[in-house]
């Protein structure tokens, strides 16, 4: 279930066959589920094929059966003014072709502009902060902060956290002038619905109410999912930067394409780069990119770029600002213990990079944020003021 090919692959391509029609375990002719399958796909191609052939009059070549073949796949999807959104600066990856190999059991083409395309639909903002002038950025740092030391306690999934984050930043984009009182609530809350979409066994609500110290009740945690699955209109499945990150590294380092559902990275080298995102993730700013981008320029600080370029389709324009902006993060997290990979009980030693862990993430935001402000000010000098100038004169 943790690992991101197996779970984003089985979820899109059981969506494909649902709309073709709901596939049963056995035929009445003893057909197995897979053959099936295959059926089902050779009639889609068919199809396409005929209607080819009807409006272009003439025989289609293999090469031209195989491009039909993915526009079939493809056409199911809603995907009208898609490439016209790609368009905007820092999304170049749809220009390039899909990372992914070529799979026998899915559609890589398909796959790719999907996950491309929620870098559309799921929208956040490093201005949400605007609409709530009660609220400081260093609260929301706090409060997702928080969030990790709670999953850590609890055993939960990086991916938990980073569903809890997105639906947080987005509900808060939503909404308008929030009390600082209710910034525990609504996270708890992301954390809570994050987990019952993650998490074989999620925590119950009560025990989410108990980390509280009595700050949230029950009942309030379940009428604030209310009022947060509404508001977020129910699109709960972002590509997460964790998720994004996964990708970019399998890709990276995979060296047998016959088993790509298996990670083939480092688990030390993941660690490092997930405890930097968890890092820039409390820093608003890091809203201001998208998830893709975000994950791409971490990895540009461990690999080279022509790796990360492969792998993502991006190009230096698109990561430059990120890459730049990330790097007093990165400056700083070098300076402390390098990161290790933590044990827990009943989670096996191939699934533990896989936990949200925590450490001292605003000591180091601090530090960060400061050096941030002094490579800024080198940049762009702060004027002098009106004193200053006449006493110069």
């Amino acid at each position: 279930m943790h690992h991101l090919w197996f779970l984003y692959f089985t979820q899109q391509y059981s969506k494909m066959t649902r709309r073709s029609g709901r596939l049963q375990a056995k035929s009445e002719n003893g057909a197995t589920h897979t053959d099936k399958l295959a059926k089902i796909k050779k009639e889609q191609c068919n199809r396409k094929k005929a209607l080819t052939k009807r409006l272009n009059g003439e025989t289609q070549n293999r090469g031209a059966q195989d491009a039909v073949c993915r526009t079939d796949v493809l056409m199911e999807s809603p995907m009208e003014g898609l490439h016209e959104e790609f368009d905007q600066p820092g999304l170049s990856q749809c220009h390039q072709p899909s990372p992914f190999p070529r799979l026998s059991w899915a559609c890589s083409e398909d796959v790719w502009v999907k996950m491309l395309s929620k870098e559309i639909k799921y929208k956040h903002c490093n201005h949400c902060i605007e609409k709530h002038p009660r609220l400081q950025p260093k609260m929301r740092a706090v409060l997702l902060d928080w969030l990790i030391e709670v999953s850590e306690a609890y055993v939960l999934h990086r991916q938990t956290f980073y569903l809890a984050q997105d639906f947080f930043d987005r509900f808060m984009l939503t909404q308008a002038d929030v009390d600082k009182e209710r910034l525990q609530l609504i996270g708890i809350t992301a954390l809570f619905i994050a987990s019952k979409i993650e998490e074989i066994y999620p925590p119950k609500i009560t025990e989410l109410a108990y980390v509280t110290d009595g700050a949230c009740l029950e009942e309030e945690i379940l009428q604030m999912e209310l009022i947060m699955l509404k508001a977020l209109n129910w699109d709960l499945y972002p590509e997460t930067i964790v998720s994004w990150m996964k990708l970019y590294m399998q890709m990276a380092s995979a060296y047998d394409f016959t088993n790509v559902l298996v990670p083939q990275f480092s688990q030390e080298t993941y660690i490092q780069i997930t405890q930097l995102l968890d890092l820039c993730i409390l820093d608003i700013n890091s809203l201001g990119f998208k998830y893709g981008v975000l994950a791409a320029a971490a990895l540009c600080h461990f690999v080279s770029f022509d790796i990360v370029q492969k792998v993502s389709g991006l190009t230096w324009e698109a990561v430059e600002s990120c890459v730049n902006w990330m790097a007093p993060f990165v400056e700083t997290m070098m300076s402390y213990e390098v990161a290790k990979l933590k044990h827990f009980n009943k989670v096996s030693s191939d699934d533990r990079h896989n936990i949200q862990t925590h450490i001292n993430y605003l000591s180091m935001l601090q530090e960060a944020q400061q050096k941030s402000s002094i490579h800024m000010n080198s940049i762009f000098p702060t004027p002098p003021s009106s004193a200053e100038k006449s006493s110069t004169y």
